[in-house]
């Protein structure tokens, strides 16, 4: 497949770059206010304008966007009656795409560095990519999300994604979206309006497949918020999982072994049910279990903060929470497939 590359712009045309900032949101009154008058002071650096989605909220966040937006006119607000983030992305593009040469996408429950915005446009005038990701750190700020924050920075959470904590720079398949040149989204469709979870993994692969390059930046991470109870993580893993398969269904990949290792927990811990015949139905099961555990301990012996022990127990529900969405998605597009291969 051929490649095909951006060569970074002359000075007069970056300065004539304007990018698209993008902040899908639904019910996030305790950051968006914040979040806004961060990025205004970087419109005001950067130029371009900022488009503020809302997927319905009951909260007040329409209303303090609103109060952005009528302090500056280069603050939109739409609303995004379909509630889904990629439809509400694809529905800015729509509307101001034409004004800008670069999208940037906010995701409102992360953090962000001042000057986030900045690096990534430098990036973007530097480097042969199209797409620019970044890394992910998360960080909680009571108990339970700081344990799942820990996981998740945490081999045992995370696989060694590429794009988790502070990574190295470099060409990968994905990451956590940051920066698209316009014209690369548009020519791949934009993102999939029937995704609700995994549209940027899915967008990625379109990406590549079409000969784009997505570059992984070490100059800023995002730092991510994790789900604050248990209930609302294992709802999250569930979807995660769903995405996941959907992405795999349409495109017909084969899973990595990242993947297909917490694919396998359903199956492991449905198998370990027939024990009663023999014991070594539940061995995947408890390599699973103890691996998980394990890795609990040796959280508490590393950072000697007691309370991670559970740390064990939330690695399980983030796997089968998972895999129990992956194995949902595919049963449920079983026969649409088996009808599909037999014409």
């Amino acid at each position: 497949m051929e490649m095909k590359t951006t060569v970074p712009v002359a000075p007069d045309e970056a300065r004539a770059s304007e990018p698209l900032i993008v902040v899908p949101c639904l019910n996030e009154a305790a950051h968006i206010g914040t979040l806004l008058a961060q990025l205004r002071r970087t419109i005001a650096r950067v130029g371009g304008r900022i488009v503020v989605v809302d997927g319905g909220s009951t909260d007040g966040t329409f209303d303090i966007a609103a109060k952005h937006a009528n302090l500056c006119p280069r603050v939109h607000l739409m609303r995004n009656p379909q509630r889904i983030q990629s439809i509400g992305i694809n529905m800015a593009v729509e509307r101001f795409g034409d004004m800008a040469t670069h999208l940037i996408r906010i995701d409102s429950h992360c953090g962000y560095p001042e000057d986030f915005c900045d690096l990534l446009l430098q990036d973007a005038r530097s480097v042969y990519a199209d797409c620019i990701v970044v890394g992910m750190v998360a960080q909680g700020n009571n108990r339970i999300q700081r344990i799942n924050a820990t996981v998740q920075n945490s081999f045992i959470g995370n696989g060694g994604s590429r794009h988790r904590v502070h990574p190295l720079a470099g060409y990968v398949d994905h990451g956590h979206h940051a920066l698209i040149k316009l014209a690369a989204f548009r020519a791949v469709g934009g993102y999939d309006p029937s995704f609700t979870h995994n549209e940027d993994a899915e967008l990625d692969y379109r990406l590549r497949r079409a000969g784009y390059r997505i570059w992984l930046t070490s100059k800023t991470v995002v730092t991510y918020y994790p789900r604050d109870t248990l209930h609302a993580l294992a709802r999250q893993y569930f979807n995660h999982g769903k995405g996941r398969a959907s992405n795999l269904i349409k495109h017909r990949i084969i899973p990595g072994l990242r993947q297909a290792k917490v694919v396998l927990v359903l199956p492991a811990v449905l198998v370990a049910g027939l024990s009663g015949f023999s014991v070594a139905f539940a061995v995947p099961a408890l390599i699973w279990v103890s691996a998980c555990l394990g890795a609990g301990v040796a959280m508490v012996i590393r950072t000697r903060q007691p309370d991670l022990v559970i740390s064990g127990i939330s690695a399980m529900l983030m796997h089968f929470s998972w895999s129990l969405g992956f194995w949902q998605r595919v049963i449920s597009r079983l026969p649409t497939l088996l009808v599909e291969r037999a014409s």
